[in-house]
Order: C-alpha cells, then structure tokens, then sequence
C-alpha cells in the first residue's frame, strides 16, 4: 500500500505536470500569434517594396519625361504614354507569374 509520503508526491507531480502542461499551450499560443503577426508582416514588406519600387519607376519616369521632351505639352503626352507602357508590361509579368 501506497504510504502517505508517496501520495503527496504523486500529488505534488501530478500538479507540476498540469503547470508545466498549461505552459506549454500558452506558449503554443504565443508561438502561433507570433507566426501570424511575421506572415503579416512579411506581406506589409512586400507591399512596402513593391510601393517603393512604383515610386522609383515613376522618377525614372520623370527624368526620362525630363530627358527627352523639351517642352511641358509633350512631356505630359510621354509621361502618360510611358505609364501605359509599364502597366501593360507589368499586367504580361502577372500573367507569366501565374
């Protein structure tokens, strides 16, 4: 027969055990928001360089504009024109990604 001694160890491991079990679902937990918050984050740098890359484009645009046109009608007409261009071969590069 199990002595006294023995029970209130058991019971005092029991206990540790259920500690250490709740523990480690918090931290499961933890673990999965944290996951979730660097796939969000990861997706707000993409969209971060893909804005910044935009913006670049639209200077070199503009130098270019600058560049080649003289005159303030014409470099308008050419910005518009060069803007279409790179919608249309960013559309193509979509559509070879899929």
């Amino acid at each position: 027969m199990a002595s006294s001694k023995q029970l209130a160890q058991l019971d005092r491991l029991e206990r540790q055990v259920t500690s250490l079990v709740a523990a480690y679902q918090g931290l499961r937990e933890d673990l999965a928001d944290a996951n979730t918050t660097i796939q969000q984050l990861r997706a707000d740098v993409r969209d971060r360089e893909r804005q910044l890359k935009d913006f670049q484009n639209q200077e070199n645009i503009a130098k270019l504009v600058n560049t080649i046109a003289g005159e303030p009608v014409n470099a308008n007409e050419l910005k518009l024109r060069l803007n279409e261009y790179i919608r249309e071969i960013d559309k193509c590069l979509a559509y070879l990604r899929e």
